[in-house]
């Protein structure tokens, strides 16, 4: 069986270490410019270099999103950063823009090219000719059925990727102008503002002081509220079609959502790998896809015909752990936290591991980093002790259920 990739966001270094360490094979990040995603965290040239030996150092790899849809402003700088991505050793680009592609291949001819999703490939025609024209990978549009993303596979040589988890804009394959047109923040160049989440109500033109709900709701409707997409339940028919990589959503998500979604979807493929005839969806992988911060989950258009694809309700989160800490080191019985939210002694707290089983421990002792015995954690990034019971790896995150 050829290698599937798992393909995990990285808003940060932070983000991009828990994303490896969970199980990813590669990570996807942005520099400050040229990215979709401009409200992250992102990388400066010298973190993208860091970042890529980092991964390196664990037989990883990095692509960078150079997905924006320039305007003749954004070009200046864009042949300087194409170099030093060359010369840092990303092992691939993420463009939707036919310019900064031909650019890309004058400049820095030996990167490998991955086609955005942007860039809406929805036909085994236009497959083609992005392969044609140099592209190593095409991530589809969104927008695909099982059997279209079937026949573009069987058209084409190159590597295929498609999202498998995360959030989805109202719009086509991420290319929204409402963010544009109502703040004056263009999503196509990386400040979406996420206005498809707000809340509308009805106006007639002659009455422009009365609001009208759309549905029998007195907040209102949330008529472009986009449901998070899950394909983990169908998995197995994605996989058998062929797919190289499956990419998880999520650079302005926690440390908390890239490690969860991350961990189960690595256990997922590595089960299928094992014996793809015989794999089923083992049902404690969706039992903590519900842990994680998200809204109701979807099969998208792969599976869907669109019909249950909106929240109406609501654009809250559904959300069903808090995100406490992180294990720094573990030695003699005493772990080493970094605080990130308040918790007390007394409290059962998991602690969710990138390569042991999870566990839950009730909390009977907090010493500060000063061996001092305190009864409440509540200084973000503080340093703590806590004894466990059971060995713990680093990059544990410790949650409460």
């Amino acid at each position: 069986m050829k290698r599937i990739e798992l393909l995990s966001p990285a808003g940060n270094f932070e983000k991009m270490q828990f994303a490896l360490e969970f199980g990813a094979d590669a990570v996807y990040l942005g520099g400050k410019n040229f990215g979709l995603r401009a409200f992250s965290g992102n990388f400066t040239d010298e973190e993208i270099s860091r970042a890529v030996e980092y991964a390196h150092s664990k037989s990883k790899s990095v692509y960078v999103t150079v997905n924006i849809f320039p305007h003749e402003s954004d070009l200046k700088t864009l042949p300087d950063f194409l170099k030093h991505l060359d010369r840092a050793g990303v092992d691939g680009l993420l463009v939707a823009d036919l310019g900064i592609f031909s650019m890309a291949r004058e400049i820095v001819p030996n990167l490998k090219l991955h086609v955005s999703t942007q860039a809406n490939i929805t036909n085994s025609k236009s497959a083609r000719a992005w392969q044609n024209l140099g592209a190593t990978r095409l991530v589809l549009a969104r927008e695909l059925s099982l059997d279209e993303i079937k026949k573009i596979r069987d058209a084409v040589d190159c590597e295929i990727e498609v999202f498998v988890h995360g959030a989805m804009c109202l719009s086509y394959s991420g290319r929204c102008y409402l963010s544009a047109y109502m703040t004056n923040r263009d999503a196509n160049r990386g400040s979406c503002t996420q206005p498809c989440r707000w809340k509308y109500s009805l106006v007639e033109e002659k009455r422009p002081n009365e609001f009208f709900p759309i549905d029998e709701d007195e907040r209102g409707t949330f008529i472009l509220n986009s449901k998070d997409l899950c394909l983990l339940p169908r998995l197995k028919d994605l996989l058998d079609v062929g797919i190289d990589s499956l990419k998880i959503e999520g650079r302005m998500k926690s440390v908390n959502y890239v490690a969860g979604v991350t961990k189960i979807y690595r256990q997922a493929i590595d089960s299928y790998i094992s014996d793809a005839q015989n794999f089923s969806i083992d049902p404690e992988w969706i039992h903590e896809l519900g842990k994680i911060s998200h809204r109701p989950y979807t099969t998208g258009f792969t599976f869907d015909d669109g019909e249950s694809m909106q929240v109406y309700d609501s654009s809250s989160y559904v959300r069903d752990t808090d995100f406490l800490g992180i294990v720094r080191s573990y030695e003699n019985g005493i772990a080493t936290i970094e605080h990130r939210n308040r918790f007390e002694r007394g409290e059962t707290i998991e602690f969710f591991q990138p390569n042991r089983k999870s566990f839950n421990q009730r909390i009977d002792e907090i010493f500060d980093e000063d061996g001092n015995r305190i009864e409440v954690a509540n200084r973000v990034q503080q340093i703590l002790k806590i004894p466990i019971e059971n060995p713990v790896d680093e990059f544990t995150i410790l949650r409460r259920i």
